[in-house]
């Protein structure tokens, strides 16, 4: 989990719709097959069984969208199968491709004074501005990662190469829309417990990864490796999950989604639904990114991409007896959003109707 920011919080610029209110389209993609477009993408991410803390802060659960549309609802005996081809994703840019639809997102640019915009957040929900362009998603790359060793030393190089891959993905996309940057800091700690700015974390199965105010720590404790053994999807779609939470961050939703949750008490119903829609949003993008990588020549293979596929229906509030991250099937549903066609307007948790975030 992240940590809220200090009360009251930022001042709002842009809410989302109330909650229950949902898009116009009641269906959303039927996951048909991945389009063709300029920037070539795929589907990936891996998950294990964790939990997110519902402390102050966001951590990874191991328990096992769309300005107007919301995923395809699968039941859990009868998964679909992950797509066998790859798809393209148009890339925000501000200068068009006659091949492609292009996005040119707002913000940027310069001031009235002539002065070009420093990248700022802006601290919307559903109305983000990185929300609303259908065809824009994380361009295509190949990730090299070294081979996962269930050691610290080995977990520590994976994820240290991992972060790479993820902010060459993500710094381009924001800064496209005039947002800030600025890769999380990582660390690894050993001890049973570890001093955080957002308190004392104890280092447990239902601590896998901890994300507060930039800083992402993974104590291999947490990891489960003796469960999970030498299952780099897993590990990758975890990290991919808490590294969308500093997505968020970075772009000023975390702290709009944080306004709003204090606003309405963090144990109250609508409390615990917009936390649900701000971890099944992170949940997303970390489908956006796996699928953006797989089978691109890299390390993300089909078969990582195929396990975190299908774990995905293992972890969620049914497993892990909460009501702050969402139903097993929801957690699955929003991952495969992602993947399956890297279209970061199907991650708009924010927009969709309360059944789709429960």
């Amino acid at each position: 989990m992240t940590q809220p920011p200090p009360w009251p919080g930022p001042p709002g610029h842009g809410h989302g719709p109330q909650h229950g209110q949902g898009p116009p389209s009641p269906h959303g993609p039927h996951f048909t097959p991945p389009r063709k477009r300029a920037w070539p993408y795929v589907l990936a991410y891996g998950g294990g069984t964790m939990l997110l803390s519902l402390a102050l802060v966001l951590v990874y659960v191991f328990t096992a969208g769309t300005g107007s549309r919301v995923p395809h609802t699968d039941s859990a005996a009868s998964a679909p199968a992950p797509p066998p081809v790859s798809s393209t994703g148009a890339f925000p840019t501000t200068t068009s491709q006659s091949d492609s639809p292009s996005s040119t997102p707002p913000a940027g640019g310069a001031s009235a004074t002539g002065q070009a915009n420093r990248p700022a957040k802006v601290f919307a929900l559903a109305d983000h501005p990185i929300l609303q362009d259908p065809n824009a998603g994380l361009a295509n790359r190949a990730c090299e990662l070294p081979a996962w060793q269930s050691t610290p030393e080995g977990a520590k190089a994976f994820f240290t190469a991992a972060r790479g891959c993820l902010d060459e993905a993500w710094e381009p996309f924001l800064r496209a829309y005039n947002l800030p940057f600025e890769p999380p800091r990582l660390h690894f700690p050993s001890a049973a417990s570890f001093d955080t700015q957002c308190g004392k974390i104890n280092v447990g199965i239902a601590t896998a990864a901890y994300y507060c105010e930039g800083d992402l720590y993974l104590p291999f404790d947490g990891l489960q490796t003796e469960q999970y053994g030498d299952a780099p999807g897993v590990y990758l779609a975890l990290f991919a999950h808490e590294y969308g939470h500093h997505v968020q961050e970075m772009a000023g939703i975390m702290d709009a989604a944080w306004e709003r949750i204090y606003a309405e008490g963090q144990d109250s119903a609508a409390g615990r639904e917009m936390s649900r829609r701000k971890e099944l949003q992170a949940q997303c993008f970390s489908g956006m990114f796996l699928g953006a990588h797989v089978d691109q020549g890299g390390s993300v293979t089909r078969a990582m991409y195929d396990a975190a596929w299908y774990d995905q229906e293992t972890r969620g509030d049914d497993t892990s007896g909460t009501h702050d991250h969402g139903s097993n099937a929801n957690y699955a549903k929003w991952w495969r959003a992602g993947a399956y066609d890297n279209r970061i307007v199907d991650c708009n948790t924010f927009a969709a109707p309360s059944e789709d975030v429960s």
